[in-house]
């Protein structure tokens, strides 16, 4: 059963222009994210930035939160699995917090088109 659907929809514009994308991804990736965002090249490295942050915002509304404690971007990693499927690793809290709502798997999508970043998440009990 579904306890939460969430998207959200990224211009990457606002992340061009933004006068320091690495401080942006300092504030929002978890470290596994700030090192894959750093490996990548400068356009490469502002989409990846993006969809990450598309992505932590989906699964914010999914747990019907926003970013409240423990729900924080920093604590929602949004890795790839050798196929490039995106997973969602959670930090030890958002864990715990997760499982005391019944929540037992979680899904994202990420897709882009043109200057437009979206994510999808669900989470199930």
């Amino acid at each position: 059963m579904i306890f939460g659907i969430g998207t959200d929809l990224v211009d990457l514009g606002r992340i061009q222009a933004m006068k320091s994308p690495l401080a942006f991804a300092q504030k929002i990736l978890g470290p596994d994210e700030l090192a894959q965002f750093k490996d990548l090249k400068q356009e490469q490295g502002l989409c990846y930035l993006g969809k990450q942050f598309a992505a932590k915002e989906a699964i914010a509304k999914a747990f019907g939160t926003g970013f409240r404690k423990p729900i924080f971007p920093q604590a929602i990693q949004i890795l790839r699995d050798d196929s490039g499927k995106p997973e969602i690793v959670f930090s030890k809290e958002v864990k715990s917090y997760a499982r005391d709502l019944g929540i037992t798997k979680s899904h994202v999508s990420l897709s882009d088109d043109s200057n437009y970043l979206i994510a999808f998440a669900i989470l199930e009990v």
